[in-house]
């Protein structure tokens, strides 16, 4: 045990394992739809109790939840490799990228990788899972935008976030798209988020554990294609449903119910992806 990494209960560092082991078990239950080596080689090198959290994947709500997280990455790997199709040297940008590695697997495995988080993050993620050359991990505040002063978009960029801007106020997502009109034309940004119902059935726990009681001016959207269209004209704004927009989840590991609550995500609780294009 003495060369794994110990994670003790309720720190920083536990908040970034526990979505990789869901989609370590995503991987584990639904392998023909879903599969993160990375994620499985990591888990396995820490010193942590994951006896708990075994249990809790076992049970309905969990086990469509590791679903719920891997169903996003698809989504966001195939808006990556979409736009690097047509941009086959492009960037990619993981924002807020705690322990995500699908930008390793996405396109030609020449493209440049730029990794944004706090200090805390980036450090716990160089010793997890080591540098790439490629990659350049940028210490940073998401809403600091300087940050984008490091990024290499000379031929093309595609930014993705994932699970993230749920914790930013909508002025600072705002603040983002706008910076990133004026750098980076050309470009494309990714991102998921949830409707009204949504966030109050999905966030409101997540972020009272982190000690954020107000929940008014964080970033949501019913509407992302009439909400965000208005904040600027050099922006092309599309969505598709989070769970059954990209994939429709027609596997035999697939249960009614799994099925059920997705189409309750997409529809009800308004959650999807969002993709912007900067326009020139």
């Amino acid at each position: 045990m003495d060369d794994k990494l110990q994670i003790q209960p309720g720190t920083a560092q536990e908040t970034l394992i526990i979505p990789l082991y869901a989609r370590k078990k995503c991987g584990d239950k639904f392998p023909e739809l879903y599969a993160d080596p990375a994620a499985t080689e990591i888990c396995n090198r820490l010193d942590y109790d994951f006896s708990e959290l075994n249990k809790k994947y076992d049970t309905t709500f969990y086990e469509f939840g590791a679903l719920e997280g891997a169903m996003r990455q698809l989504d966001m790997m195939y808006e990556i490799n979409d736009y690097l199709r047509n941009h086959p040297n492009a960037s990619i940008v993981c924002l807020g990228c705690g322990l995500d590695l699908d930008s390793r697997r996405c396109g030609n495995q020449q493209n440049k990788i730029f990794n944004v988080d706090f200090p805390d993050v980036i450090a716990m993620r160089e010793e997890l899972a080591g540098t790439n050359p490629r990659e350049t991990n940028i210490v940073s505040d998401l809403t600091d935008l300087s940050w984008m002063d490091q990024v290499d978009a000379r031929n093309g960029a595609v930014f993705y976030a994932a699970g993230v801007f749920h914790y930013l106020k909508k002025e600072n997502v705002k603040a983002i798209v706008l910076k990133m009109t004026e750098l980076f034309p050309g470009c494309r940004l990714v991102f998921d988020t949830v409707g009204t119902l949504g966030y109050k059935l999905m966030m409101r726990v997540i972020l009272k554990k982190h000690g954020m009681n107000n929940f008014g001016n964080l970033f949501y959207t019913n509407n992302s294609v009439k909400d965000l269209s208005s904040w600027s004209d050099k922006i092309s704004v599309s969505s598709k449903g989070y769970m059954l927009g990209y994939y429709d989840m027609k596997l035999p590991s697939i249960k009614g119910i799994h099925r059920l609550l997705a189409n309750i995500g997409d529809n009800i609780m308004h959650m999807q992806i969002v993709k912007i294009e900067l326009l020139y």
